[in-house]
């Protein structure tokens, strides 16, 4: 199945590892009921009932659909990658033992690496 197409920006940080500025995207004050999927490829990736308000600047998720997200050493070697298991566009890294929720994980996601599908 053919990626959606990706302009400059989404490039430089899905297919790059690039960043996003912290409270600039789409995502990180969005509150509707539904499903993120991945931009490229529009996987699956974190239902709305898994996101929270980290206070980072990003859409932060305490789960992720299973096996939709791969975790992988970054390259500055103390951080983990996340990717998107379908296509490996980078969706941003994940931090654990935090206690911002129960499950003590933060999947910190850049919302340009994010699509929103509305629960219907």
């Amino acid at each position: 199945m053919p990626y959606n197409p990706l302009n400059e920006e989404e490039q430089r940080v899905i297919l790059h590892k690039g960043t996003e500025r912290a409270f600039t995207g789409k995502y990180w004050d969005h509150h509707d009921a539904g499903m993120y999927i991945c931009r490229q490829c529009n996987a699956e990736l974190f239902p709305s009932s898994a996101k929270f308000d980290s206070g980072t600047g990003w859409p932060s998720f305490d789960d992720a659909v299973p096996g939709a997200v791969k975790e992988v050493p970054d390259a500055d070697g103390r951080r983990v990658e996340i990717i998107c298991a379908n296509c490996g566009g980078h969706l941003g890294h994940v931090f654990r033992g935090e206690r911002k929720t129960q499950k003590n994980t933060r999947h910190c996601v850049n919302s340009i690496s994010l699509d929103f599908k509305p629960q219907s």
